[in-house]
């Protein structure tokens, strides 16, 4: 029986993998850290009790969270309208919720020893993806952050996206850091030689580095083409939504707009909620708006509020719309999945006052994942919060979209390392589905995406600017990610289940006694 370390090593280690982890996220942007962030966890976690092993997950994911997520106190402070100080418990409970998906994997991990060799390759990255993936939809879900995130200036790796998802990227991160563990146990003394297992592992790895080389120099159809132009107000969060600002905003932006005239964009994007108001609102706003596309001559997509009275009463809508050079609504777009305590606020139907928190008032979701047209293709929208939820780009690009758009307000965030986290999370739509993607940001960053996951001609935060990308659209076939989905993730879920079961058969059904 291995004796364990003390409890000060033990929590220093620990410490050391969320550490490690936040490093490798924007805006240090370490990602090589990510291949052997989780070596210390596994280490200080041999030999001890599940109980021990959820604790130390624990701490080790409090210590990544807050380093990833402290922008959260920023965001719903200024974007929520919530009282300082009740943000502070807003990040706790966060950041403690997320890491017990941490210590979740840490105990399960426990009940794996060194000795188990090929068995232990295979169960801890499956078990780590399964819990991604539960995170992912579990209590509305809040996939932030997943591991396989850091890697996105990775190009190579990621292109395995277009048949794991995120999620392969994120297996192959724990099955390198699984190995450099086993190879550590055995210089240590600790374990066996992990021959089998790494040759296993290498070829799963040059497999999949290969087939990201072949993808970066696959060259795609690029018979339709569009020229697409992004404005970026940089409209600040405190005059955003003050009434006597409309016009100047709306100003602001067409001036913008103009200045593109020369470069005859087909389509011109603006942020979310650009328009702050409602549309229509039955104001001379409304006409202001519909002249812009008409004197550029080209399609506008903004964003703005929309409000119909529903039954339960007046609902409100955070919008897409398409407007035409003829300054014809072509369509619009509700969104769909909600921002917690930002658009909404969880459990206020049965506490009301809870209401009060949220500044904006309480968002209706959308319910359809609404395709628009134009003469060259077609395209969806995701707002915001939406671009990290794979399954929801899936499901346009299933729906018949040759590229996507992304508008956003990143104001919220402030100077923090949340709008480079965001964008780089939006880079995986892309890969995933072999799609171009255009993001417009109210602040930043705006970008133009190609379908390898490059960012392209990528804006400044808190700068006022526009600029034009031509992009292809998509003549391919679906991806396989796009036509099955997160298959690569279930099955993972799968065999961590089968192999979780396997080691408490061969206890006769009991937990070792530690």
């Amino acid at each position: 029986m291995i004796s364990p370390p003390g409890k000060g090593q033990d929590y220093f280690w620990a410490a050391t993998s969320g550490i490690l982890l936040a490093l490798s996220f924007p805006n240090f942007d370490l990602w090589p850290l990510a291949w052997f962030f989780l070596v210390p966890l596994l280490w200080c976690i041999r030999g001890k009790s599940g109980k021990d092993a959820f604790i130390l997950g624990v701490f080790a994911g409090l210590i990544a969270y807050l380093g990833l997520l402290y922008w959260i106190v920023v965001a719903v402070h200024r974007y929520g309208n919530i009282p300082l100080p009740l943000t502070i418990p807003i990040l706790i409970l966060l950041v403690l919720y997320l890491s017990l998906y941490w210590g979740a994997f840490s105990y399960l991990t426990s009940y794996f020893h060194e000795k188990e060799g090929w068995i232990s390759i295979l169960a801890l990255p499956a078990i780590w993806v399964g819990l991604e993936y539960l995170r992912s939809f579990l209590l509305s879900g809040f996939p932030w952050a997943l591991l396989g995130y850091s890697q996105y200036l990775n190009i190579t790796l990621v292109q395995i996206a277009d048949i794991t998802g995120i999620y392969g990227v994120s297996f192959f991160l724990v099955l390198t850091n699984t190995l450099i563990f086993l190879w550590l146990a055995y210089w240590r003394g600790k374990g066996e030689l992990p021959l089998k297992g790494s040759l296993f592992a290498l070829a799963l790895l040059v497999m999949v580095f290969a087939y990201g080389v072949w993808k970066v120099h696959f060259p795609l159809s690029n018979r339709r083409v569009l020229k697409v132009a992004v404005v970026q107000g940089n409209i600040a969060q405190d005059v955003k939504w003050d009434k006597r600002f409309q016009k100047r905003t709306l100003e602001i932006y067409r001036k913008l707009t103009l200045g593109l005239m020369g470069a005859s964009p087909g389509l011109i994007v603006w942020p979310e909620t650009a328009l702050p108001s409602y549309f229509p609102s039955g104001t001379e706003l409304d006409g202001e708006v519909l002249a812009i596309p008409k004197e550029v001559d080209a399609y506008l997509l903004f964003g703005s509020l929309y409000c119909e009275k529903g039954e339960k009463g007046i609902e409100v809508y955070n919008s897409a719309y398409l407007l035409s050079p003829a300054s014809q609504i072509l369509g619009r777009y509700d969104k769909i999945h909600l921002v917690p305590f930002g658009e909404y606020v969880p459990l206020s139907r049965f506490f009301p006052f809870f209401n009060s928190l949220v500044g904006i008032g309480n968002i209706s979701p959308g319910e359809d994942a609404v395709i628009f047209q134009l003469p060259e293709g077609r395209f969806g929208v995701l707002i915001c919060f939406e671009v990290i939820f794979p399954e929801l780009c899936r499901e346009f690009v299933r729906r018949g979209a040759d590229f996507m758009v992304t508008i956003t307000n990143d104001a919220w965030f402030g100077k923090t390392s949340a709008p480079y986290q965001h964008l780089a999370q939006a880079t995986f739509r892309s890969v995933e589905n072999r799609i171009w993607l255009v993001r417009a940001a109210n602040t930043g960053i705006s970008a133009f995406i190609d379908p390898w996951g490059r960012v392209h001609k990528a804006s400044n935060i808190f700068t006022r600017e526009t600029f034009l990308q031509q992009i292809s659209l998509k003549d391919e076939g679906m991806t396989f990610y796009t036509r099955y989905g997160d298959v690569f993730a279930l099955g993972c879920s799968l065999l961590g289940i089968g192999l979780i079961s396997y080691i408490l058969l061969k206890s006769r059904w009991s937990f070792p006694d530690k």
